[in-house]
C-alpha cells in the first residue's frame, strides 16, 4: 500500500491547527481517525510533515558482528541458538532466535554438519537380498 500523499497531511494538519478536532478531520478526508493522531503525533515530536520511506533496504542489527558470532562458534562449537541471542543481548543486540537462524542462514553457517552433534552413522531400512529372499537386517 502506497503512502498518503503530503496535500493529505498538509490539510490534516491545516485542520489541526485551525482547532478541528481529528474525529472531524477524519470523516470529512475519509480517512481513518488513527491516521489523523498519527500524523499530530509525528508532526509534535519531530516535526517532520511527510511519510517515512516504505520498503528499500534494510541493515541488518547483525552488521558488523559475524566475526564476534564466528569467534563464539569456534570457541564453543555447541553453542544453541538462545544462548547466541543471550550472548547478542549482552553486547546490546537484542534478537529473537528465528531472526537469528535466519540471519546466519543468510551466511551459510549451519550448525547440522557441526562435529560435536554428529551421529556415528544413519541408520537405513535396507533390505539386503540373501538367495532371494529379503532379509531385514534389524531381524538378524
Amino acid at each position: 500500500m502506497a503512502a498518503y500523499s503530503q496535500d493529505l497531511r498538509d490539510r490534516v494538519l491545516r485542520g489541526l491547527a485551525r482547532g478541528e478536532r481529528p474525529v472531524d478531520i477524519a470523516r470529512r478526508l475519509e480517512v481513518t481517525r488513527v491516521w489523523v493522531y498519527q500524523v499530530k503525533d509525528r508532526f509534535e515530536s519531530s516535526g517532520e510533515r511527510c511519510s517515512h520511506q516504505v520498503g528499500g533496504y534494510r541493515q541488518s542489527r547483525l552488521a558488523g558482528k559475524e566475526t564476534l558470532l564466528l569467534d563464539w562458534i569456534e570457541k564453543q562449537p555447541d553453542l544453541t541458538l538462545a544462548e547466541l541471542c543471550e550472548r547478542l543481548a549482552e553486547h546490546g543486540v537484542v534478537m529473537n532466535v528465528p531472526a537469528l537462524w535466519h540471519q546466519l542462514n543468510k551466511w551459510n553457517l549451519s550448525f547440522k554438519k557441526n562435529p560435536a552433534r554428529k551421529r556415528k552413522s544413519a541408520r537405513t531400512c535396507r533390505q539386503h537380498e540373501r538367495g532371494g529372499k529379503k532379509i531385514n537386517p534389524r531381524l538378524m
